[in-house]
């Protein structure tokens, strides 16, 4: 699985976050970065798709980040991960940058996820999907890591 994400991410705590999680993930978790564009909205966004689309490895499944993008919840991303591991094409979870992705990101996506409505930093984005696909794949083999019941439930 690979995070192409635009922007270099700083040592800092999201990095930590985010390599805890990778060390943890089976099948292994790579993170691509592509350089963030210049210039006005419309040119970083088109400058930005072609980053990322190039970064795509020939024939993956591609997984946009897009406020717009379904959000399911834990146990049914579980499902679609499984899912998608299995058709044996190399999955590919795409993150824009501030301006957000392209339309083209979106066409070639997939799949189209939302982490929820609320508007969240690009760099933090990465260890929140990290943590989602280690609960994901918790969840798959049945490792407690997931609670899915609340008190009272």
């Amino acid at each position: 699985m690979r995070i192409i994400a635009i922007g270099r991410m700083k040592d800092g705590p999201e990095r930590q976050l985010l390599r805890r999680y990778q060390e943890r993930l089976q099948p292994r978790l790579e993170l691509v970065e592509v350089p963030e564009g210049r210039g006005a909205p419309a040119e970083i966004k088109r400058r930005e798709a072609k980053g990322l689309l190039d970064a795509l490895p020939s024939q993956a499944f591609v997984v946009a980040l897009d406020g717009g993008g379904e959000a399911p919840d834990s146990t049914m991303l579980a499902k679609r991960l499984d899912a998608w591991l299995t058709q044996g094409r190399p999955v590919c979870f795409v993150i824009g940058g501030a301006e957000g992705l392209d339309a083209s990101v979106v066409a070639r996506a997939d799949a189209v996820l939302s982490l929820g409505a609320m508007t969240w930093p690009h760099m933090m984005v990465r260890p929140m999907l990290a943590e989602q696909l280690y609960r994901a794949r918790m969840i798959s083999t049945g490792h407690p890591y997931h609670r899915a019941g609340r008190p009272g439930d």
